[in-house]
C-alpha cells in the first residue's frame, strides 16, 4: 500500500528499467506518471509496462484483477511539466551520462513542487557528481534498482535530510522490496562493486587460457550452489554493456594489464553480434544454454583450482566495501544473498573457509597478479587491524 507521505510517483526515462519500475509503483497502489522525451519511446512504454504488470501478476506480486486498475493509473506523457506537476517521488533513470543527468535534475528542480524527492537511478555515478545541480540538497538521493532482484540501494549525498532516506526506506518496503541504506556513497553500490571483480575474474580465467567459459562457470555453479556462472551472468547483462563499460574505465582499481586482455576475449564476439540472450547467442545459445542442462555443475576435477580465485575475488571485493565504511559486514552478506539469491553472503563465506586460509591463499593471489596490488593491501591491513 502506498505510504503517507508518497502518492504520485513520476519515472523520468521509459526505458525497460523506468518501465518496470513504473509498473511496480503501480501494481502497488500508487499513481504513476511517466516521462520519455521521445512520444515514439512513450507509445512502446506502454506496452512495454502492460508487459511488466502481466509478468507481476503471474508471479504473484499482484492479483491479475489488479493490473487493469494499476495501469489505469499510469499517465504517460512527453511534457516534464505535466508529470511532475502532483509528483511526490522523481525516481529518474536516462542515459548513463553525467552531463544529461545534471541537466534533467536541474529541470526538475525548477519544475517539481518544493515537496517533491528527487532521486536518481543512476548504476555508477555517484549522488555527489549530480547533487549540486539541484537546489533541494535534502531531498535528493540515489535508489538504485535491479532488475530482476528486490534489492534497491539507497545513498544520501552531503545535504540529504534523514527523513527523506527514512520516507525513501518506507516507500521501498511499501513496494516489496528490500532497501539497502548505505553508510556512504561507493562506485557500484555493494552488489556491483562485489559482483564486477567476480565477473573479471572470471573473464581472466577465460583470457588466460586456464579454463574454458564451460568450466568456470561449472566451478562457480558446483561450489556456491548457484544457478549460472560469471559468464552466464554476462551474457544476461550484454556483452557490449560489459565491453563499453571495460573500453572506457581507467586504471584505477584495476588489475595492471586485464583491461586489453578483456577487450580481446570480447571482441571478436561483439564483431559477431553475439551479444549474449538479448540477440540468442553470446557465450551460450538461447533459448537453452548449456549452463541450465541437469548435469551442467557436476563435480569435476579442475573446478576446485577454477574456483578458488572466484571465491577469492568475491570476498576481497566485500572486504574493501566493508574497509571503505560503505556498510557492515552483516548488510554486506544481506545484500549479496537478496541480489542473487544465494544462499550464503561473502563474509559467510570468509568463515567457511576460514580467515587465516582465505589470507595465505589471497596473499598468494594478489602476488600473481590477481588482484590489484593497492586494493590488496586494504585487505591485509583490514584482516591486520581486526587480529
Amino acid at each position: 500500500m502506498p505510504i503517507d507521505e508518497i502518492q504520485t510517483v513520476c519515472f523520468v526515462g521509459a526505458g525497460n528499467m523506468g518501465c518496470f519500475n513504473a509498473a511496480k509503483a503501480a501494481c502497488s497502489g500508487y499513481r504513476v506518471t511517466l516521462y520519455d522525451v521521445s512520444e515514439d519511446n512513450l507509445q512502446q512504454a506502454r506496452s512495454r509496462c502492460e508487459g511488466f504488470a502481466a509478468y507481476l501478476a503471474s508471479i504473484g506480486y499482484c492479483q491479475n484483477e489488479d493490473v487493469a486498475p494499476a495501469l489505469g493509473r499510469m499517465v504517460f506523457s512527453a511534457d516534464l511539466a505535466v508529470v511532475t506537476a502532483n509528483a511526490d517521488l522523481v525516481s529518474e533513470s536516462v542515459f548513463e551520462r553525467l552531463d544529461i543527468k545534471r541537466e534533467v535534475h536541474s529541470k526538475l528542480d525548477q519544475l517539481c513542487p518544493a515537496k517533491t524527492i528527487l532521486t536518481t537511478n543512476s548504476s555508477y555515478l555517484l549522488p555527489s557528481s549530480i547533487e549540486d545541480a539541484v537546489q533541494r540538497g535534502d531531498r535528493f538521493a540515489a535508489m538504485h534498482s535491479y532488475m530482476g532482484s528486490p534489492l534497491v540501494d539507497i545513498v544520501g549525498s552531503r545535504r540529504t535530510s534523514a527523513d527523506t532516506l527514512r520516507v525513501l526506506q518506507s516507500y521501498v518496503q511499501s513496494i516489496n522490496a528490500v532497501p539497502l541504506v548505505l553508510h556512504k556513497e561507493h562506485p557500484g553500490y555493494v552488489l556491483n562493486a562485489i559482483l564486477g571483480p567476480v565477473l573479471a575474474t572470471g573473464m581472466r580465467l577465460v583470457a588466460e587460457g586456464l579454463g574454458t567459459v564451460e568450466q568456470v562457470d561449472r566451478a562457480w555453479m558446483h561450489y556456491r550452489s548457484a544457478p549460472m556462472g560469471p559468464l552466464g551472468i554476462i551474457d544476461i547483462i550484454g556483452l557490449n554493456l560489459i565491453y563499453d563499460s571495460w573500453e572506457k574505465r581507467g586504471e584505477e582499481g584495476s588489475i595492471p594489464g586485464l583491461r586489453p586482455r578483456v577487450l580481446a576475449l570480447l571482441n571478436p564476439y561483439i564483431e559477431r553480434n553475439e551479444l549474449g540472450i538479448s540477440t540468442g547467442k553470446g557465450f551460450y545459445r538461447y533459448p537453452e544454454p548449456a549452463f541450465q542442462g541437469p548435469d551442467f555443475a557436476g563435480a569435476d576435477e579442475s573446478l576446485e583450482m577454477l574456483y578458488q580465485p572466484l571465491m577469492l575475488a568475491l570476498v576481497a571485493s566485500a572486504v574493501l566495501v566493508a574497509a571503505a565504511g560503505v556498510a557492515e559486514p552483516e548488510e554486506i552478506d544481506r545484500a549479496w544473498m537478496v541480489g542473487t539469491s544465494l544462499d550464503k553472503g561473502p563474509f559467510a563465506v570468509l568463515e567457511e573457509v576460514g580467515p587465516d586460509i582465505f589470507l595465505d591463499a589471497f596473499e598468494v593471489f594478489a602476488a600473481a597478479g590477481g588482484f590489484n596490488p593497492d586494493n590488496a593491501k586494504i585487505v591485509s591491513r583490514y584482516f591486520a587491524d581486526r587480529g
